[in-house]
């Protein structure tokens, strides 16, 4: 329990950007792959981003690429997700996971996930 803490969302204009982070220092997190998953009302936690556990290699849902960057840095056992450009429909709790997988396709699912937080509200108005 409590193992990760997100925090940096809040309520932001389309077009601007946010900056989400991850504290994992309860994990040997680079031992850890790490993911950002995001829930809108009334639909599925969604994959956003994930990255290795040494930072090697990382990916993208589809909606993401191009706008969103995902980074860990391991020594301060944080992982980021840089959020830029964004559009209403980005509007969701974001969470961050840790999993000890690391699929074929890349990235994780979220029931591969080891670990939650407990999630940081990004909402972006039009």
């Amino acid at each position: 329990q409590g193992q990760l803490r997100e925090s940096g969302g809040g309520l932001v204009q389309a077009g601007t950007y946010l900056r989400l982070s991850c504290d994992a220092s309860k994990l040997t997190s680079a031992v850890y792959s790490m993911g950002w998953f995001r829930q809108a009302p009334g639909k599925e936690r969604d994959f956003v981003a994930a990255i290795k556990g040494n930072g090697a290699s990382s990916v993208y849902a589809d909606s993401a690429k191009g706008r969103f960057t995902i980074s860990r840095d391991n020594v301060r056992n944080k992982v980021y997700l840089q959020m830029n450009n964004l559009k209403p429909e980005d509007t969701a709790l974001y969470y961050c996971a840790a999993s000890t997988w690391w699929r074929s396709g890349g990235g994780f699912r979220p029931d591969d996930a080891a670990y939650w937080g407990q999630g940081t509200q990004v909402t972006v108005s039009s």
